[in-house]
């Protein structure tokens, strides 16, 4: 399945790069791509920004985003979408900040829950995703939903 889309993705943005931003994923999304051969024309790499300090110096999301909101939101998807696009210089950009477990955070957030942004030029959007499981299948199915909203962002423009 996972091999099925990434092949998937990788098609549908001929032409196009990305990068991604990962923190609860740790890689998982790049892993995905860089099992295909010749994804190296698109993929140009990504960022596992695990804790705050990456968020904020490396993918530059504002600090007050971060205290306001928790890295856990809509808003910090958003950013390290933008952020990752920004630094890596490409035409699109995926990222995922969410709960895999053990535990939920010190705002309340459950566990399984999961936010996915898109980033491109024009455009940036954001779900709110919540998944089920132990921690590996909440990582898998968060995984398999960034590729598949890659994939839904650029079906739209080929139409």
């Amino acid at each position: 399945m996972m091999t099925h889309l990434s092949c998937d993705v990788l098609h549908a943005l001929n032409g196009k790069t990305l990068a991604t931003a990962e923190s609860c994923t740790g890689g998982g999304i790049g892993a995905a791509l860089t099992a295909i051969p010749g994804s190296s024309a698109i993929y140009k790499g990504g960022v596992i920004s695990y804790t705050n300090e990456v968020k904020q110096n490396i993918l530059g999301v504002d600090i007050n985003i971060l205290e306001q909101h928790g890295a856990v939101s809509e808003s910090v998807a958003v950013a390290m979408a933008q952020g990752v696009r920004n630094l890596l210089k490409t035409d699109i950009a995926v990222s995922v900040t969410g709960l895999a477990g053990p535990d939920g955070d010190d705002r309340g957030n459950p566990v399984g829950l999961v936010y996915i942004a898109y980033a491109d030029g024009d455009t940036a959007s954001c779900a709110k995703c919540f998944f089920t499981g132990d921690r590996d299948q909440i990582r898998r199915q968060a995984v398999e939903v960034a590729l598949s909203v890659i994939l839904q962002n650029n079906q739209k423009e080929n139409v």
